[in-house]
């Protein structure tokens, strides 16, 4: 079914084939009749990540909101919470080739695609956008960085998706084996890009790095034109700035949460809270594009925050420290260095605890139950009461 552009169409729908849509129509007091436009969709509450992986857990998989057979999928994928997104068998589903062309991706590039493909949406929606728009894909992921290095080089590699700190680093090491890469254009997301990564990415040879916001959940929310200010929202999509507290729209320039509402019909993402805090601005762009576009990402509604590319979720850190009965105390702590996110955990123990062996469990446990890489173990005499889970200390000048 092709996904209709208008609201009162997509919202009948929904309500005829999702039944957990349905029910958050019900419990709201609303009837489809009732959302018929943008201004309407503010009488259904916000649904959050947290909602949406407790919505899952109580009727799973997708707890009610798949308005198709599972049989009609393309791809399912798992992201932390955990949180299941489906993948309609349709081209460019996740809507990235909108932004991908206007970075200057098209037919003739070979493309090295550098986010991971193992159960998280990423690589495969980034493939999907650079096959629909012409480009020879490398299906690199993350990690082996001397073979990703010479497959680029052997293969004439111009163009690279990814993370911007990813980029910095595979470029560094080119340099360290003595290889001259050739990347013409990057179009980087899942991550703050800073001035100063930027000009780092351009100093090394990048002439074109544009940047582009969405999630696991949504795909394309906004991407960058050549003028660099701000994203672009897609045609495709609604998105809302909306206040943290009452999930009512604000006017432009205000920051809020951003709030989605996605025109598929195979899954009822409607008035989803991505977490993200942002601003509109909707005056004219230069480039002459006329969408509204986000003014930059401007921090978290909740606990959880992004490291390479990925959200950490506070309770994430408290299942995988409740194994460890020897630990009194513990802190994720994120500071960056060299444009990379450093990831430490900061651990209280008795004296008599064998620090390395816990130090090795403790970071093979977290790889594997979370996900994620440690950095560091750093074992502390003490913590405050009050220490938060999660201590972000990166600054993005």
């Amino acid at each position: 079914m092709t996904p209709p552009r208008d609201l009162p169409t997509l919202i009948r729908h929904l309500a005829e084939h999702a039944p957990g849509f349905a029910r958050r129509l019900q419990q709201a007091g609303l009837t489809p009749d009732d959302l018929r436009t943008p201004e309407d969709l503010a009488r259904l509450p916000v649904l959050r990540k947290d909602d949406l992986a407790e919505l899952q857990a109580q009727d799973p998989p997708f707890g009610g909101l798949l308005a198709v057979p599972m049989a009609r999928l393309k791809r399912v994928f798992q992201s932390p919470g955990p949180i299941y997104e489906p993948e309609a068998d349709r081209p460019d589903y996740w809507r990235w080739a909108a932004a991908l062309r206007a970075a200057g991706f098209g037919p003739g590039d070979v493309v090295l695609n550098a986010f991971a493909y193992h159960l998280t949406p990423a690589g495969a929606m980034f493939e999907e956008g650079l096959r629909t728009v012409g480009c020879v894909v490398v299906p690199g992921g993350v990690g082996n960085m001397e073979q990703q290095v010479q497959a680029m080089h052997a293969l004439g590699v111009n163009g690279y998706v990814g993370l911007p700190s990813y980029l910095n680093a595979l470029l560094e090491k080119a340099a360290a084996m003595g290889v001259a890469l050739r990347v013409e254009k990057a179009f980087v997301t899942a991550e703050p890009l800073p001035p100063s990564l930027r000009q780092a990415l351009h100093e090394k040879g990048v002439p074109v790095v544009r940047q582009g916001y969405g999630t696991a959940e949504c795909g394309n929310l906004g991407y960058e034109c050549e003028a660099e200010d701000g994203w672009h929202i897609p045609e495709d999509v609604l998105v809302q700035i909306c206040d943290i507290n009452t999930g009512q729209p604000l006017p432009p320039g205000e920051t809020g949460e951003v709030v989605v509402t996605l025109f598929h019909t195979e899954y009822a993402l409607v008035r989803f809270g991505t977490g993200d805090l942002s601003a509109l601005n909707t005056e004219p762009c230069t480039c002459g594009r006329t969408t509204p576009r986000l003014m930059g990402w401007r921090g978290r509604v909740g606990a959880a925050v992004k490291v390479r590319g990925m959200f950490l979720h506070p309770r994430q850190l408290e299942d995988l420290m409740a194994r460890f009965v020897e630990v009194r105390g513990w802190q994720a702590v994120i500071t960056r260095r060299a444009h990379r996110d450093v990831l430490t955990l900061r651990v209280v123990v008795e004296p008599e605890v064998d620090r390395a062996a816990l130090a090795q469990r403790l970071t093979q446990a977290a790889r594997e139950a979370i996900k994620f890489r440690l950095d560091q173990v750093e074992f502390v005499d003490a913590l405050p009461p009050d220490a938060p889970a999660i201590d972000d200390q990166r600054e993005w000048a």
